[in-house]
């Protein structure tokens, strides 16, 4: 009945678009019509990556989720260095873990297209992804930005009842630098579409940094990827904001 639901759904989108009808659903393009670049098309990575891609699978079929992590390797991560955060704050909440490392924004588009949400209605998700689209030339701000727009236009479509809480694009390198920048600046680009209604956005970086902009390996090991520490910070900043829009408050 979901899957029916979700078609019909995806219909009335099409027709809207199309026709100019409705407002609501116009809004869901994000200014991404005839855009064709990598961050928007979507691609899959099948190696270790779909025996993952697959085990999400399994995990949504039963439709008991009510909320979602999306991302890349730092998401990943709640699988170990955060585990101790997941249980604390996410497994108690009928929680999936859909961040793969590795993984850019058009990876997520490929894995949304093929089932990991559909069937299901989380009351949230939250995603962090784009800071693979980054390195070096492989994509500028405004491109991973359309990225991350277009994650979420596909989310508004297939998971119309769940909110989406986009968390700017987490610092990566000891000190400021061009890739730090471009992330930021897609990360506030990709804000333009935060509605306070179902889409919100969230920047929580300053909690890692120190006052010069200096990040730690002590949070950081590898100045991209959090240890346990840098997992307990990242819990603890958006947990009142996860609460909130989960209707816990």
């Amino acid at each position: 009945m979901k899957r029916t639901t979700c078609l019909l759904l995806s219909l009335c989108l099409s027709a809207a678009l199309l026709t100019g009808c409705c407002k609501t659903c116009q809004t869901a393009s994000y200014g991404l019509e005839g855009k064709t670049h990598s961050a928007v098309v979507a691609a899959d990575r099948f190696n270790w990556w779909g025996k993952r891609h697959f085990g999400v699978l399994e995990q949504v079929a039963d439709g008991d989720v009510d909320l979602i992590l999306v991302g890349d390797s730092i998401t990943h991560g709640f699988d170990n260095a955060g585990k101790a955060m997941w249980d604390k704050y996410y497994a108690p909440r009928n929680a999936v873990n859909m961040g793969f490392s590795g993984d850019r924004t058009q990876h997520v588009l490929w894995r949304f297209d093929h089932g990991e949400i559909d069937g299901i209605s989380p009351k949230l998700a939250v995603m962090m992804i784009g800071t693979n689209n980054s390195n070096g030339k492989d994509n500028t701000a405004e491109e991973i930005a359309d990225g991350i727009k277009a994650i979420c236009a596909k989310m508004r479509t297939k998971l119309p009842k769940t909110k989406i809480l986009i968390l700017a694009i987490f610092p990566r390198g000891a000190k400021p630098s061009p890739q730090r920048e471009k992330n930021a600046k897609a990360s506030l680009l990709a804000s333009e579409i935060a509605d306070g209604e179902m889409i919100f956005y969230l920047d929580i970086n300053d909690k890692f940094l120190t006052a010069d902009g200096t990040l730690g390996k002590d949070i950081m090991p590898d100045l991209l990827h959090p240890n346990a520490k840098g997992y307990q910070i990242w819990a603890e900043a958006i947990e009142p904001t996860v609460a909130e829009l989960m209707g816990e408050k």
